[in-house]
């Protein structure tokens, strides 16, 4: 559904923990769809990176200590690293570790607010060659040219696509 309505990648949970994902979960909808999956969990050591084959995987900076190492070892692999970052201070650790791939969360993981201004503040920070992901809050249309218009090459949407028909959902969003 979310592929017959435009997305252009999917996010799929693997952390079995707190949010219920797992690993079968992304190796069945990896074997369904024919864009590129990202394997959205709390990875911190290399040795996770062996747990199961996607296309992109996200590393959230506040969590891993040798982020440079990290992703390097993604790259290794094949993956491409989604670096997420919440701060300035993460931005710029994310790019000195060589991340081209990075998307700002607006969701402040120690509070779970969420705020669109994060992305707001950090974008113009990005440089041109950095591919920007805007995650999480984006919940309508107007949300969605509000991350485009200041420099979001792409938006990571979770629950906002999930209500109602996915399909429909998923083009409103990639037609804003």
């Amino acid at each position: 559904s979310m592929v017959a309505g435009g997305a252009a990648a999917i996010s799929v949970l693997t952390e079995p923990e707190h949010f219920g994902g797992s690993t079968d979960a992304l190796e069945r909808v990896r074997a369904r769809v024919d864009v590129p999956v990202l394997r959205k969990d709390f990875i911190v050591e290399e040795s996770q990176l062996d747990l199961v084959a996607s296309d992109l995987l996200l590393l959230i900076a506040r969590f891993v200590d040798d982020l440079p190492r990290l992703v390097e070892a993604a790259e290794e692999r094949g993956f491409q690293p989604l670096v997420e970052v919440h701060t300035r201070a993460e931005l710029d650790r994310a790019l000195d570790a060589g991340a081209t791939l990075i998307g700002v969360n607006n969701r402040d993981l120690t509070q779970l607010e969420v705020d669109l201004d994060t992305f707001e503040s950090i974008a113009p920070h990005v440089p041109d060659d950095v591919t920007l992901i805007a995650e999480s809050g984006i919940g309508s249309a107007d949300d969605v040219r509000r991350m485009r218009s200041v420099g979001a090459d792409a938006l990571l949407i979770g629950s906002a696509i999930m209500d109602g028909d996915v399909t429909d959902n998923v083009r409103r969003f990639t037609t804003a």
